[in-house]
C-alpha cells in the first residue's frame, strides 16, 4: 500500500474537495464556452484547448449545488477520466483551484455513510487540515459512463 498520495484541491461553494493529481492534466482559466444543444443541464458546453474539444461540466450542479457563478477565481480543471479502460478528458468548472497536498494513507478517514449529501461511492475518504474537512474524490466515478457517452463530442 502506498505511504502517501498527492491530491489537487479545489473549492465548490464553501467546501473543499480533492482528486488524485495524476488525473488532473491542466488548470485552465475560463474561456468562452460554446453551448451544445440538448445536453444535460450540468453540461455548460465545450471549449477548444489547443485544438482539442473539451466538454465542460458545472461541477457544482453535478454535486447538487446551485449553478456556478463565474468569478475571477473560477477555473476549469481538465481531468483525464478512465471509464472501462477508455480515457476521456472532461473539464470540471470549479469555484476556485486549491493547492497540491500530500496525504499519508494513515491520515485519511473513511467516507461518511449516513446522511452524506454526496454519493458515498464518489468519496474515497476525508482528510482534515486545520478546521477544514477535505473530501477525497474518486474522480473516475464522479463522471459515469452514461454521462460521458451523453456528452461525448
Amino acid at each position: 500500500m502506498k505511504e502517501k498520495q498527492t491530491y489537487l484541491t479545489f473549492v465548490l461553494g464553501n467546501e473543499i474537495f480533492a482528486a488524485d493529481i495524476r488525473k488532473a492534466t491542466n488548470i485552465i482559466e475560463v474561456l468562452p464556452i460554446t453551448k451544445v444543444p440538448r445536453s444535460p443541464e450540468y453540461m455548460k458546453g465545450v471549449i477548444n484547448v489547443r485544438g482539442i474539444v473539451l466538454p465542460v461540466i458545472d461541477t457544482r450542479m453535478k454535486f447538487g449545488m446551485s449553478p456556478i457563478k463565474i468569478t475571477k477565481n473560477t477555473v476549469i480543471i481538465n481531468f483525464n477520466i478512465d471509464i472501462e479502460g477508455e480515457q476521456s478528458d472532461v473539464g470540471a468548472l470549479v469555484d476556485a483551484p486549491g493547492t497540491v497536498i500530500d496525504i499519508s494513507d494513515k491520515d485519511i478517514s473513511p467516507p461518511p455513510h449516513i446522511g452524506a449529501k454526496y454519493k458515498s461511492e464518489l468519496v474515497i475518504g476525508t482528510f482534515k487540515i486545520k478546521d477544514d474537512f477535505i473530501m477525497l474524490l474518486d474522480i473516475n466515478k464522479v463522471f459515469t459512463l452514461d454521462e460521458l457517452l451523453e456528452i461525448k463530442i
